[in-house]
């Protein structure tokens, strides 16, 4: 049976990069097997979930190529959970506590000075219909909590291998808070169980909770998906990512110019059996991705190596994938096409692109060291245009001809008087854009 997975991010706040993670572990899972990718918005925090924030998620999930097969929110299934909640509490699963969060801060104080572990005590399930009464009457209203069946919880998870939790050592968990709400976990699985999802593919931060879920499928009486926990990703310091590194977000690194493959390739590369590479789309990236590789250990995402795997996947892009970002930096079209292929060796960023067009197009300011004599045979070994790739040689084969000079002390000079710079594309590709007219005028001093 072809999978079904699922991505569900808070619309709270802008996707960084560890988001990334996570959503292309299970966009790719679902390409690879030929399956299904849901999109599920976790917006029931009215508080915080914006319109803004929703759009933006798919957005940037597009930006990475990712296109869920189909998307729903949370707060359009209110009816649906409380339908899971009634069953839950007829079957004696989910049951009503009144203890307010300073009660139970001191019971667990108290345990922890005995040397116990702070699990919550179950009270709740002792009192009497009069005391909830009673409760009820002093203007209390009840968390609700699932009821643990004891014993060992175990799964095989596809990067952890097997795992177990003993559920004797878990709280009872909250599932609906006292003003009705609902925390993460219920909804997550009934959406899970509804929606047939088949592998739940999520940060290793939610281990804790995979036992208290796997009992609530259970409960419910649906199917127990399988699991798999990657590592997640950190800073090159070790830092977790946040909401709050703007930098790291995903629309932060389309402005700053980062290719989207380039992203999605360190986002599961990462912290995994495969090298880090440059790749063409997501099918090659899906091809690499093995969940077993995925190492334990945290996964560090250096910007700086972003920049170097960046500059890779410009190199290779054809003209056809720039065009459109060229015309917008002001590139000529009829000479587009020639200059890409030119200057994208030297470029980290497309964007780079638009220095090296003010290089050819100028104004440049010259350099002119204290050969003069150079620049003057230079000058009378420009030929008349049209040129091409062997113009370059034919004029420093005349230089050099004419002064005995060559390598550095030959090349350099004429880098600099043509385009200012000492570093750059290669003259034989490039001369030919700068056109005779502003090459004769550099070669004088001139600023052209």
């Amino acid at each position: 049976m072809a999978p079904v997975v699922r991505f569900a991010p808070s619309p709270t706040g802008f996707l960084h990069i560890g988001n990334a993670r996570p959503a292309l572990f299970n966009a790719l899972f679902a390409r690879r097997a030929g399956g299904r990718f849901w999109l599920r918005l976790d917006d029931t925090d009215t508080a915080r979930s914006t319109a803004e924030f929703a759009a933006a998620i798919e957005e940037d999930l597009g930006w990475l190529g990712i296109v869920p097969d189909g998307m729903f929110r949370q707060s359009e299934r209110l009816a649906i959970y409380d339908a899971a909640a009634e069953r839950l509490k007829a079957v004696g699963r989910l049951y009503p506590a009144y203890e307010t969060a300073e009660e139970l801060g001191r019971r667990r104080k108290r345990q922890l000075g005995r040397g116990l572990p702070p699990v919550y005590d179950r009270a709740a399930l002792k009192l009497s219909p009069e005391e909830r009464a009673a409760f009820e009457a002093e203007g209390r209203r009840p968390h609700w909590r699932f009821r643990l069946d004891p014993g060992t919880v175990t799964w095989d998870d596809l990067v952890r291998g097997p795992c177990h939790v003993e559920a004797d050592s878990l709280s009872d968990p909250v599932l609906i808070r006292e003003d009705g709400s609902y925390l993460y976990t219920l909804p997550s699985v009934v959406d899970d169980a509804e929606t047939g999802v088949t592998h739940v593919i999520r940060g290793e931060d939610h281990v804790t909770n995979t036992a208290v879920q796997i009992q609530i499928f259970s409960a419910l009486g649906a199917p127990v998906p399988v699991f798999a926990h990657h590592n997640l990703l950190t800073t090159a310091s070790g830092e977790g990512l946040s909401k709050r590194l703007g930098h790291l977000s995903l629309r932060g690194l389309r402005a700053a110019g980062y290719e989207p493959m380039a992203v999605a390739a360190l986002a599961v590369l990462t912290g995994s059996a495969e090298a880090v590479r440059p790749v063409s789309d997501l099918d090659e990236l899906a091809s690499l991705v093995d969940l077993a590789h995925v190492s334990r250990a945290p996964a560090k995402f250096d910007e700086h190596e972003l920049d170097g795997l960046n500059a890779r996947v410009v190199h290779g892009l054809g003209y056809a994938a720039v065009a459109e970002r060229l015309a917008a930096l002001g590139v000529a079209s009829e000479r587009a096409e020639a200059f890409w292929e030119v200057v994208k060796a030297n470029l980290t960023r497309v964007s780079d692109a638009a220095d090296w067009w003010r290089v050819v197009e100028g104004p440049v300011t010259p350099v002119i060291g204290e050969t003069p004599d150079l620049f003057a045979v230079a000058r009378e070994a420009l030929p008349e245009e049209p040129w091409d790739a062997t113009t370059w040689k034919r004029v420093t084969e005349a230089v050099r001809n004419a002064t005995g000079l060559k390598g550095k002390a030959l090349f350099l000079p004429l880098r600099l008087a043509l385009t200012g710079l000492d570093h750059g594309p290669d003259l034989a590709g490039l001369l030919p854009l700068i056109g005779r007219a502003r090459a004769l005028a550099r070669l004088k001093g001139e600023t052209a």
